[in-house]
C-alpha cells in the first residue's frame, strides 16, 4: 500500500495494531443487497481497512432509495446500484479491490458464489424466500456470517441490537424465517449473529409515494424507511465483523 493508501488507515492501525489492520486488509467479503443497510455496511467496512469486497444486488438506483441509500443521489438515478456504490468506494481508495456483480442471489443463482471463498458472507436481502435460502447456505459454509433483520418502520435508533438468530425477539421478518423454515425442516447449520430492531410502527403516509420503489420490495407492501435506523443496521454489521477479526488476533 502507498502512503496515500497508509494514511487513510493511520487512525485504524493507531487503534486496532498493526496486526490486525493486516489481517483486515486481507479479509475478503461478500454483500448480498447494498440497499439502506448494505450499501453503508461496505462503506463501514472499506473505511476500516477491508479493501476486499464483492458487491451483489440486481437493481439500480431509484428515485425513492435517494432517502436512505448511500450510493442514491440525484446524479445516480438509475444507474446500476452495485456500479454507483462500486464507484463511491473507489472515490474513497482507488486501491481497493471492489466487484460489483449484476445478480439476485436465489435458487437459479446460488451455485455460481462459492461462499467458502470467503472469510466473511453479509446478508442485507429483502427477499423473505431468498434471505432464508442464502441463510441456510451461508450458515452451512466455511465463511463467517452476518445478517440484518427488517429495517423498516422504524425510527428510534437506541432499539437497535444484536442477538444470535434464535434469539431474536420482536422482529416480524425474523419470525416469518424462523416459521418458514421450521415448515420446511431445514434449520442454518451454525449459529450466526443478526442485527435487528423490535420497533414496529405503522405507515402513517401513502403508499403510492413509494409507487416507482425498486424491485427487490414485496409489490404487496412498501414499509417506509429512513436513513438513520438503516445506517446504524449497516454500520453494526460491518462493526460486528471488524470485531470478530479482532478478537480472532487482539484478545
Amino acid at each position: 500500500m502507498d502512503s496515500f493508501g497508509n494514511e487513510i488507515y493511520g487512525r485504524t492501525t493507531l487503534l486496532l495494531g498493526e496486526d490486525v489492520f493486516s489481517a483486515l486488509s486481507r479479509t475478503k467479503v461478500i454483500i448480498f443487497g447494498v440497499g439502506g443497510v448494505g450499501s453503508w455496511c461496505a462503506e463501514g467496512l472499506l473505511r476500516s481497512g477491508i479493501t476486499n469486497l464483492t458487491l451483489v444486488d440486481s437493481d439500480t438506483v431509484s428515485v425513492t432509495n435517494v432517502n436512505r441509500q448511500l450510493m442514491a443521489t440525484s446524479r445516480t438515478v438509475g444507474q446500476v446500484k452495485v456500479e454507483a456504490l462500486k464507484e463511491r468506494l473507489l472515490e474513497i481508495n482507488p486501491q481497493a479491490e471492489i466487484t460489483a456483480v449484476r445478480k439476485i442471489y436465489c435458487e437459479e443463482t446460488a451455485e455460481e458464489f462459492d461462499l467458502d471463498g470467503y472469510d466473511y458472507v453479509i446478508d442485507a436481502v429483502d427477499s423473505l424466500k431468498n434471505k432464508t435460502l442464502l441463510i441456510l447456505n451461508a450458515s452451512a459454509s466455511k465463511a463467517g456470517f452476518f445478517c440484518s433483520l427488517g429495517a423498516a418502520l422504524k425510527v428510534d435508533p437506541a432499539r437497535v441490537k444484536v442477538a444470535e438468530f434464535w434469539q431474536v425477539k420482536g422482529c416480524p421478518l425474523g419470525a416469518a424465517i424462523r416459521k418458514k423454515m421450521k415448515r420446511a425442516g431445514t434449520l442454518p447449520a451454525s449459529k450466526f449473529l443478526c442485527v435487528y430492531d423490535d420497533e414496529v410502527l405503522p405507515n402513517r403516509g401513502i403508499e403510492d409515494a413509494c409507487a416507482d420503489e425498486d424491485s427487490s420490495f414485496s409489490k404487496a407492501q412498501v414499509n417506509g424507511t429512513i436513513a438513520p435506523v438503516t445506517a446504524i443496521f449497516g454500520m453494526t454489521l460491518a462493526g460486528l465483523l471488524v470485531q470478530d477479526v479482532y478478537d480472532k488476533i487482539a484478545r
